[in-house]
């Protein structure tokens, strides 16, 4: 059984069934979500130096900052939904 993956800049990858959410990094509560993630250890950094521009959220709690914007990133999102739906 193979994975989708979701590609989210640089040659970084994410299991697309993983994902719970994908937001913008502005606004407080997920700076606040950012900062504790960083401290439990489950911070993913894959911006390769670059501005986060995009926070993805995992079933496992873990958060993946991108350097990638969101819509880009949910446009990816649509088209591995759609190639892993048998009824498409």
């Amino acid at each position: 059984m193979g994975y989708n993956l979701l590609h989210i800049g640089f040659g970084n990858m994410l299991v697309v069934e993983r994902v719970v959410a994908i937001v913008h990094p502005s606004s407080a509560p997920i700076k606040r979500l950012k900062d504790e993630a960083r401290s439990q250890g489950k911070l993913i950094d894959a911006t390769e130096g670059r501005k986060t521009r995009a926070i993805l959220i995992t079933d496992s709690d873990h958060v993946v900052l991108s350097a990638i914007q969101p819509e880009t990133i949910v446009v990816r999102f649509e088209g591995k939904e759609k190639e892993g739906d048998p009824d498409r």
